[in-house]
């Protein structure tokens, strides 16, 4: 009789890593993209992207350059504020992604509209979850930030890490860390 085969291991899937970034007009409307190309076709998310690897891009700086080319406004640095890290695994059957979600600090003015990714549109933040969401935003991620948001004027929103494992056939998380709640 043969031996066992040994368990088979998954594909290797790319890991990506990117930022999210959560942008707040003076009215306290979220800036989000209906977006038109992949990932999360069809879905409301923040905007954001990929980290240029190439030249050593810091995530922050990810976060500033997205900001530029799909808000067409600059940010400094200094108004970006580290609220979250996401990893989440098997996103899609696809891929792994490393997701820092950057809160910017303080109302933005942005233009609405076209752009080459899809429709920016503000809403008002308890109407995002009747949007048409990822299954991971409006599960985990939307809750968390809603969970981290200042109590008090002048206060910085808390910081949470979560891991997502979209492998199986029911998403599971763990919340790895969190402060400010």
């Amino acid at each position: 009789m043969p031996p066992p085969e040994p368990p088979q291991k998954p594909p290797a899937l790319p890991y990506r890593i990117a930022c999210l970034c959560d942008l707040r007009d003076a009215s306290g409307r979220v800036l989000l993209l209906h977006r038109v190309k992949a990932p999360n076709k069809d879905l409301y998310s923040p905007i954001g992207g990929k980290l240029d690897m190439q030249t050593g891009e810091s995530p922050a700086q990810c976060a500033q350059r997205e900001i530029r080319e799909e808000a067409s406004i600059e940010v400094p640095l200094s108004r970006l504020h580290l609220g979250g890290l996401i990893s989440e695994a098997g996103y899609e059957g696809s891929g792994h992604w490393l997701l820092f979600y950057y809160r910017v600090l303080g109302p933005v003015e942005v233009r609405t509209g076209a752009m080459c990714e899809g429709h920016l549109e503000w809403h008002r933040p308890e109407a995002i979850d009747g949007l048409n969401l990822p299954e991971t935003d409006r599960k985990i991620i939307w809750p968390l930030i809603r969970l981290h948001e200042p109590r008090r004027e002048g206060e910085l929103p808390g910081f949470f890490a979560v891991h997502i494992d979209c492998t199986g056939p029911e998403m599971v998380w763990s919340v790895e860390q969190q402060d400010g709640v």
